[in-house]
């Protein structure tokens, strides 16, 4: 894996103008361009406040302070899996739509999935001081400002993981086709498998609960949520620096799958 690393390292200028062209590529003929960056989650903000601040009545008894409280909840998680899971729809594609740069024999395909997950970073960093700006606001409980000094580790952790998982799913689906098709139905299981809509200690059922902490991403939206939503101090960390080694065995068994299959992607592309 270091050597994969060292090589991606040496590709850094064309991994960087890659992701700056995939994000024009996305605001291309729009007249506001980069600024969806922003206004895209505000619009999302405002969805959500509006369900569960403007019609709170069949959950909250008609507080709408709780109702407020309750958006900045699943905020915190939704940003973060809109990263993940829209990065992993797009790089199961990716190296089938990229197929004549992986014809080129110097280009380094695994290039074509990171750039899909760090352009979706780029999207979420842009929209991260949305999220605090409305944390800090609606919140009902202050944010303790030394916790947010773990916001870069969970961010490094999930990148990681993401990393991981986009390198798998794009050699895959080179090879066999049905697993884009899959893929969406998955993540929408998986997002309501993670704990972004409420919290792992609502969960009635002890055995769900159980099965809930192999979901690594149940343990992300949860330290997303400990820095800016819970009340004290963050005290989630021993699972996240568990998630942390784990994400980084995906990693590894990403870059593993990937080297093993790279010689079949010209010809299956």
């Amino acid at each position: 894996m270091l050597s994969n690393l060292r090589t991606l390292f040496g590709y850094r200028a064309l991994i960087q103008s890659l992701v700056i062209r995939d994000l024009k590529a996305r605001y291309r003929g729009s007249v506001l361009g980069f600024l969806w960056s922003f206004i895209n989650p505000l619009l999302l903000l405002s969805v959500y406040t509006f369900v569960f601040a403007v019609m709170p009545a069949t959950k909250f008894g008609g507080d709408p302070g709780q109702a407020k409280d309750h958006a900045v909840l699943i905020f915190s998680g939704l940003l973060p899996w809109s990263w993940f899971s829209s990065s992993l729809l797009e790089s199961s594609t990716v190296l089938v739509a990229g197929g004549n740069l992986i014809r080129k024999v110097l280009f380094p395909a695994e290039i074509l999935p990171l750039v899909t997950v760090l352009a979706g970073l780029a999207n979420f960093c842009l929209g991260l001081p949305i999220l605090l700006a409305f944390v800090a606001y609606f919140g009902s409980n202050p944010i303790v400002w030394t916790d947010l000094l773990w916001l870069p580790i969970i961010i490094l952790i999930q990148l990681t993981l993401t990393t991981g998982l986009a390198l798998l799913l794009s050699v895959i689906t080179v090879h066999f086709r049905d697993v884009r098709d899959l893929l969406a139905n998955v993540l929408t299981l998986w997002f309501f498998a993670s704990p972004i809509l409420y919290q792992v200690k609502d969960v009635p059922s002890p055995t769900v609960r159980h099965l809930m902490l192999l979901n690594p991403f149940a343990h992300l939206a949860g330290a997303y949520q400990g820095v800016l939503y819970e009340a004290g101090p963050f005290t989630g960390w021993p699972r996240l620096l568990i998630v942390g080694a784990c994400s980084l065995v995906v990693l590894a068994v990403g870059f593993m799958f990937f080297d093993r299959l790279r010689d079949t992607l010209a010809e299956a592309a």
